[in-house]
């Protein structure tokens, strides 16, 4: 250890005053640390990770693979660079982005096929006669009409029309304004696109759909019932991302939940990419819960199908504990 200083006014010769300069200082380090309350359970100095923290980030980490595995198989990576966002969401490049990627897995097609001959999803499913027997004692022998998007935006519609036409008759005459043509023509070939849509980009014009306010009277024109399911796979990520919780409610109510139910009842299955958007759908837990399963169970139709699938989801996802 070094001695006691100079005396202070005391002039020093240059070269040991180049050497003190070099020489490293002790600082009081242990001093700070023990003021510092709970230092020992902060894992001691910063900028390391505790015991804890560290089980918490590998078990994220893990449960994050295992569910990359589900989607896409084996030896999955850890994170796909098209499922990489930036640190402000997908808000932060908007429904019309150029930077959002349409196909958010290009090997969709080929986890599919896997998924598939696996039977990792609720496509395959084994019915027992009985179960089915005992699930339709507590279904409604008379079930209400199913309503679906084209029933509910021709009723606003009217509704609309007739109030509007009948305030504006009272006042000055105006005839109501309609859809300018252009609109319509437009998205007649959004329409046509989505028909025959497998993969790769979306029109423009359907990515801004979520930010208009007639949003509802527009999606009615693209004609969702004709939709490829890879459409509706798109269609979900991109109303769940940028609708608002209720909004995208209404959407997996009219749109989503009638076209799986529809698939279920048809092919006995359901579509891969139909099933890939009800998970997408979990991106908002409560418009879920609120558009699908609640109106599921509420319809009194509900077959056991259908709940083995769907049901097949809950299990896969993990849920807030609020939401479930």
């Amino acid at each position: 250890p070094r001695g006691p200083g100079p005396a202070p006014g005391a002039a020093l010769p240059l070269a040991e005053q180049i050497l003190q300069e070099a020489a490293p200082r002790s600082t009081p380090r242990g001093k700070r640390r023990g003021e510092r309350t709970g230092g020992d359970e902060d894992g001691g100095e910063e900028g390391y990770v505790d015991s804890r923290l560290s089980r918490r980030i590998l078990e994220q980490a893990r449960r994050q693979q295992e569910e990359l595995e589900a989607e896409h198989g084996p030896g999955a990576p850890a994170v796909p660079k098209q499922r990489r966002r930036s640190p402000a969401g997908p808000a932060a490049s908007g429904p019309g982005s150029d930077s959002e990627d349409d196909e958010e897995w290009p090997s969709l097609e080929k986890a599919a096929a896997m998924a598939g001959r696996s039977g990792e999803y609720g496509g395959e499913v084994a019915v027992d006669p009985e179960d089915e027997a005992a699930i339709e004692m507590f279904m409604n022998k008379n079930p209400p009409l199913r309503r679906t998007l084209a029933d509910v935006i021709m009723e606003k519609i009217t509704e609309k029309q007739t109030e509007v036409e009948t305030v504006l008759s009272e006042i000055s005459g105006c005839p109501l304004p309609q859809l300018d043509p252009r609109v319509l023509e437009v998205y007649k070939g959004v329409r046509e696109v989505l028909s025959k849509y497998r993969s790769g980009k979306l029109p423009k014009a359907f990515k801004i759909i979520p930010a208009l306010s007639n949003w509802e009277q527009i999606l009615y024109i693209t004609e969702p019932e004709t939709w490829t399911a890879a459409a509706m796979y798109q269609a979900t990520r991109i109303f769940s991302s940028n609708l608002k919780e209720r909004m995208a409610q209404r959407f997996y109510n009219l749109v989503l939940l009638p076209r799986v139910r529809d698939d279920i009842a048809e092919y006995k299955r359901l579509n891969f990419h139909l099933y890939m958007a009800l998970k997408k759908a979990l991106f908002k837990p409560a418009a879920w819960f609120k558009g699908i399963l609640i109106p599921l169970c509420e319809s009194g139709t509900c077959t056991l199908r259908e709940a083995i699938i769907i049901g097949s989801i809950l299990s896969k996802c993990s849920i807030p504990v609020l939401h479930s």
